[in-house]
């Protein structure tokens, strides 16, 4: 699934990001460090990969999407 990083905290390494719906998803570091990124910037386009119920979706990964 594709995002749109729309916070980050370096500090916490926790932040949110946009759905291509606008929905913001927020993500924690366990997510930030399984993707291997060392910054995120607000409007790069990430990969996630979500688990649980569409109403409440939890990140579990995020990285930077490559083409």
């Amino acid at each position: 699934m594709q995002a749109t990083a729309y916070t980050y905290d370096a500090e916490t390494r926790s932040g949110q990001v946009l759905l291509d719906d606008g929905t913001p998803v927020p993500f924690d570091a366990a997510a930030f460090d399984a993707g291997g990124l060392r910054l995120l910037r607000p409007g790069q386009r990430v990969r996630i990969e979500v688990e649980g119920p569409e109403d409440s979706p939890r990140i579990t990964l995020v990285t930077l999407q490559t083409l």
